[in-house]
Order: structure tokens, then C-alpha cells, then sequence
């Protein structure tokens, strides 16, 4: 699973060569499990007092509700606490898990396996390679696509398009254009008021022209309630289509993991309407539980593939489910 930039984006064979995408130092590594671990604090507390409970207690029933109680309130999802609960009773019953330390190791592998699915990289070989972002209002998707393109180009040696296909938020258009200049991205908008789809569409046939390696097109954010919203969501990837029938080669969906369980019923909707090939997970910060991330893993199938936990250029990153499960727990 993706640990570093150079994990996460599968550039050409060559790439563990290019020095602009080199493996991160041990020092730096340490610094970003120790930010993530802050962010999640909450949680972790939570969670750490009903698994800490059991140090000096046998594993009873009590002991199993308590953290099946605390995985739910850390947002892992009903289903997804039940399939981690019963394993860990499964295995305690064989005598193959004490309390403490060994129940906590354990739910960390498990956490871990969980949080792997699919295609958690994201290919840039494809020439031009498309990018579709799609999320909810105030989830971070304009400023996600912005950081996206900056790491890309900074890191990756990647020449990146940004495209404000949301034609009706200037100050979003506005915002994007910023990124574009501080990524040294091409920047393509259309008029005021004008069809998605046209702009992704030019967006495209722009990159296709100028020879881009990369074309990100931020969408405007949208209910996954709003059915005619969505519709347009999914012709602007038709669109897209026309020009290269593999593209969008990849839909990001931005995720905001404060808003628990709800961010799946997000996920499953968007999904629905639009081939969601991987979830960049939000403002993790130290009120988010993050549990959100195995839930959707677990119950849609659709990776994880770069959380976001602050708002500097490095708090965007891959997602690494070990990591992340033993910043949730240990």
C-alpha cells in the first residue's frame, strides 16, 4: 500500500529513479505518523480505554460489547465492527489472543486488512491521464485539487491542467486559478454560467494539443441528494469519454471525515452515478473520527487513496492503512 508519493502514483518503470520523487526520509516519515497520530487523538482515546480495560481483565462478553460500543462510536460502521468483533472473539476462543497488548496488535492487523482494497494506486500513464473530482460542498474538493496537482508537478516531474468545470462558483474558480499558478499548472475556465461538460471538454482537447501529462477537473460540489446534479455529474465524465474512451482515468471523491456515517451514504450515491475509482478523506483533524475510511473501504470496495489532515501543502498524502489503523488505535 501507498506510503510515500513514489508508492502511490505509478509514473513509467523508471520512476524510482527520478530524483523528483524520491523516497522520503526516515526523519520526515516519523514527523507525519506523529501529525497523524495528533489529529486522531480523540479517537485513539476513546478507543484506547475500552481495549486498555481489558489489561488486567479476562475477555468476556462485556469486555467484547465495550469495544464493539467503541469502534462504532469511532465511526467503523455496524457491519464493519461486527466482521473485526467476531474475529477477535473467534480467535480469543482458540486461545490465540490474550488482553492488552496482544488484543490491540491484533486489532490493528485487522483494521489494517480491512482498509486494503482495490486499485490503490492512482496511474498516470496514460497520456493525457484524467482526473475527475467530485465531491459534496465544503469538503475540501477545490483545495484538494489544488494540492493534487502541486504534488504532482513538484514531485512527480508531471505536466498537469486544471480545469474549473464549476462554472458556477467564481470565488472557486478564482481559488483554482490560484493553485494552478503556484502548482505551474495550465489553467482552462469557461465563461460564467457555462455547460460543465464544454469546459471539461476543452480541458481535455487542451491537454491533448499542448501535450499535458495530466488533467485535473474540479466539478462543482454537489448533494449526492440532488438527482439533476448528479445527472450532470455523469455527463461531464460521458464527455470525457469522447475524446478517450478510458478517461476519466481516475474519480476522486472527497470525503469529509467529520461527517461520520453520513460520508458513506456519500460514497455509495456518488458511486452510483459515477465510477468512483478511489476516496481522498478530509479534514482529519483532532474533532474527525476517521473510522469513516475502513467503513467505506469495507462495505463499497472503493479505496482510500490520500487523506487530507491540515491545510499545508504535506498534509495532503498517500494513505497507508497501516499507519492510519495504528494512528487510530495504538
Amino acid at each position: 500500500m501507498a506510503r510515500e508519493w513514489s508508492d502511490l502514483l505509478i509514473v513509467r518503470d523508471a520512476q524510482a529513479s527520478e530524483p523528483g520523487i524520491a523516497g522520503e526520509g526516515q526523519e520526515r516519515r516519523v514527523g507525519r505518523l506523529r501529525r497523524l497520530r495528533e489529529n486522531m487523538r480523540r479517537t485513539r482515546e476513546a478507543l484506547t480505554s475500552e481495549i486498555q480495560a481489558t489489561l488486567f481483565e479476562d475477555l468476556s462478553e462485556e469486555t467484547w460489547e465495550r469495544l464493539e460500543e467503541a469502534l462504532i462510536y469511532a465511526d467503523v460502521g455496524a457491519s464493519t465492527t461486527a466482521q473485526v468483533v467476531e474475529q477477535l472473539e473467534r480467535e480469543a476462543s482458540a486461545n490465540e489472543l490474550s488482553g492488552g497488548e496482544a488484543l490491540t496488535d491484533r486489532l490493528v492487523e485487522l483494521l489494517a486488512d480491512i482498509a486494503r482494497t482495490g486499485e490503490d494506486h492512482i496511474n498516470l500513464l496514460a497520456k493525457p491521464t484524467v482526473i475527475l473530482m467530485a465531491g459534496v460542498n465544503g469538503t475540501g474538493k477545490t483545495t484538494t485539487t489544488g494540492k493534487l496537482a502541486w504534488h504532482l508537478s513538484q514531485e512527480a516531474g508531471q505536466s498537469v491542467l486544471l480545469a474549473a468545470a464549476d462554472t458556477f462558483r467564481a470565488a472557486g474558480v478564482e481559488q483554482l486559478e490560484l493553485w494552478a499558478e503556484r502548482a505551474g499548472a495550465t489553467f482552462v475556465k469557461g465563461p460564467a454560467g457555462a455547460d460543465p461538460g464544454s469546459v471539461a471538454y476543452d480541458a481535455v482537447a487542451t491537454a491533448r494539443r499542448d501535450g499535458a501529462d495530466v488533467v485535473i477537473i474540479d466539478t462543482a460540489g454537489r448533494l449526492h441528494t440532488q438527482d439533476d446534479l448528479m445527472a450532470e455529474l455523469a455527463k461531464v465524465r460521458r464527455v470525457i469519454a469522447k475524446q478517450d474512451p478510458q478517461a476519466p482515468h481516475e474519480t476522486l471523491l472527497t470525503v469529509d471525515a467529520t461527517t461520520g456515517q453520513n460520508g458513506l451514504r456519500q460514497a455509495r450515491l456518488f458511486a452510483e452515478s459515477v465510477q468512483v475509482s478511489g476516496i481522498v478523506l478530509t479534514k482529519l483533524d483532532g474533532t474527525a473520527k476517521g473510522g469513516i475510511a475502513l467503513a467505506i473501504s469495507h462495505e463499497l470496495g472503493i479505496p482510500v487513496k490520500l487523506i487530507g489532515v491540515g491545510e499545508q501543502l504535506q498534509d495532503l498524502r498517500p494513505f497507508d492503512p497501516p499507519e492510519f489503523a495504528r494512528a487510530l488505535v495504538s
